[in-house]
């Protein structure tokens, strides 16, 4: 995929699978939800947005990543073999514990996540909804993916020839 495509499909797709090194060395394999944000001012290297999500802090994925912060990540679509297409991320994780930055993405998230597939996310979360993510805010981190690597595929481009 181009990085435009890979944008593209990331901003579409809703799950991303995070793994990390577990404490016997087996990869530990969690769903998340997630948002992508523009990197910050000055950081041109990759130019793609970063990917967000957050977590319980307690949580062995947490756990995992205070002892070693490499995460792959990988969002995937498609069913039949000719339509598999997905991005692998190896990344660096920042985990910010600042209540304000942890708040401010579960608003973001649940604002995402509120809408269906394909439609724009919702203007403002419904009063419950935004108290029910600041209680949760005091109990979760904010994982910032930073992206080393990037793998793309998608088979649809190979046109039947496999």
């Amino acid at each position: 995929m181009s990085e435009a495509e890979a944008a593209s499909f990331l901003a579409e797709e809703r799950t991303v699978t995070c793994a990390t090194a577990g404490p016997r060395g087996w990869p530990h394999l969690m769903p998340l939800w997630y948002v992508l944000r523009e990197p910050p001012a000055g950081v041109a290297d990759p130019p793609a947005p970063r990917l967000w999500s957050w977590t319980y802090g307690v949580s062995q994925k947490v756990r995992n990543l205070e002892r070693d912060p490499r995460a792959t990540l990988q969002v995937e679509a498609g069913e039949l073999y000719q339509e598999l297409r997905g991005v692998m991320l190896e990344c660096e994780v920042v985990i910010h514990r600042a209540l304000e930055v942890v708040g401010t993405l579960g608003q973001e998230i649940f604002t995402r996540y509120a809408a269906p597939r394909g439609q724009p996310p919702v203007e403002e979360l419904p009063a419950e909804v935004g108290e029910m993510v600041a209680r949760q805010a005091a109990k979760r981190v904010a994982l910032e993916f930073v992206e080393l690597r990037r793998a793309t595929w998608d088979h649809r481009k190979l046109d039947g020839t496999y």
